[in-house]
C-alpha cells in the first residue's frame, strides 16, 4: 500500500482537518459516491489514502452521476446543517486561506443562500475592497429575491459535498473518488451547478445519468448560473481579478 497523503498547513485555522474529515465520513455514510479514506486525523493534519489518478472514463462518469444521486438522497437534518456531530461554523476555500462557512438550521433554501451563502461574503467583499457599491447593491438584491423564495422547488436538503469543482474529483482506474468537501445540507442543484463552473470530463454523461437516477425539478438548467453566484462570490473575495465582475453579470441574471 503506498504512504498515506498528508495534509498539513500552518496557516489552516483550529479544528480545519476535523472539520474536513467528518465531512468525507458523513459522505461516506451516504453509500453513494466514493470519498477518499481518512486515516488520520489531528489538530494539525489530516491523513488520507493516497489516491491513484488515471484518465476519466465514460463508464466512470455514468456511475458518478448514480453515485453522487445516492449521496444527495442521504439527506440533511436542514439547509445549512453540518456532519453529525459537528458543532460550529465550517470552512470554504482552499488551505492557505480557508473562509468561514456558516452553518446552521434553516427551513428552505432561499433564506439559507441568502443568510448563510450570500450576505457574509458580500459583506467581507465590501470590507476588502473587492465589490464596489454597485456590485454590493446587485448582490443585496439577489439575496432579497431568493430569501423570499423565488426560486425554491421544495425539495428536502440534500447531503452535499459542497466544494465539487472538477478538481475535487479524482479519477482512478475504479472510478471517480471526491476529496476535500465543505460537506453541509443544501439544494442538491449547487453539486451539480459547481461540477459545471470549471469544466469537468463527461459532464454530460454525469447530469444525464444522474437525472436518470434521480429526476431533476423542472427549469434546472435555468438555475445552473443561479448556484454558481455563491462559489463565483467567493473567488471574488479571495482572488479579485476578473470574478466580481463575473458575480455580478450572472447575479443580474437573477436579481
Amino acid at each position: 500500500m503506498p504512504p498515506p497523503h498528508r495534509k498539513r498547513s500552518p496557516s489552516a485555522p483550529r479544528g480545519y482537518f476535523a472539520w474536513e474529515a467528518s465531512g468525507l465520513r458523513w459522505l461516506a455514510r451516504a453509500g453513494g459516491a466514493a470519498v477518499v479514506e481518512v486515516l488520520d486525523v489531528g489538530d494539525d493534519h489530516l491523513d488520507l489514502v493516497r489516491l491513484v489518478e488515471a484518465p476519466p472514463a465514460p463508464a466512470h462518469a455514468d456511475a458518478l452521476g448514480r453515485a453522487l444521486a445516492v449521496t444527495h438522497s442521504a439527506g440533511a437534518t436542514a439547509y445549512g446543517s453540518g456532519p453529525p456531530g459537528w458543532a460550529g461554523d465550517g470552512w470554504l476555500g482552499p488551505l492557505s486561506e480557508p473562509l468561514p462557512l456558516p452553518l446552521g438550521t434553516w427551513d428552505a433554501w432561499g433564506p439559507f443562500l441568502a443568510r448563510a451563502r450570500l450576505a457574509p461574503l458580500v459583506r467581507l467583499g465590501r470590507d476588502r475592497g473587492v465589490l464596489d457599491p454597485d456590485a454590493v447593491a446587485v448582490l443585496e438584491r439577489l439575496a432579497d429575491t431568493v430569501a423570499a423564495g423565488r426560486f425554491d422547488t421544495g425539495e428536502p436538503p440534500a447531503r452535499l459535498h459542497g466544494d465539487l469543482w472538477s478538481g475535487n474529483v479524482v479519477w482512478t482506474a475504479t472510478g471517480a473518488v471526491l476529496v476535500d468537501p465543505a460537506a453541509h445540507g443544501g439544494h442538491r442543484e449547487a453539486d451539480l451547478a459547481m461540477l459545471a463552473l470549471f469544466g469537468c470530463p463527461y459532464l454530460e454523461r454525469i447530469l444525464a445519468s444522474y437525472d436518470e437516477a434521480a429526476p431533476l425539478a423542472d427549469g434546472w438548467r435555468d438555475r445552473v448560473l443561479l448556484h454558481q453566484v455563491h462559489p463565483l462570490l467567493l473567488h471574488a473575495v479571495l482572488f479579485g481579478g476578473g470574478y466580481p465582475a463575473r458575480t455580478v453579470r450572472a447575479a443580474r441574471a437573477y436579481a
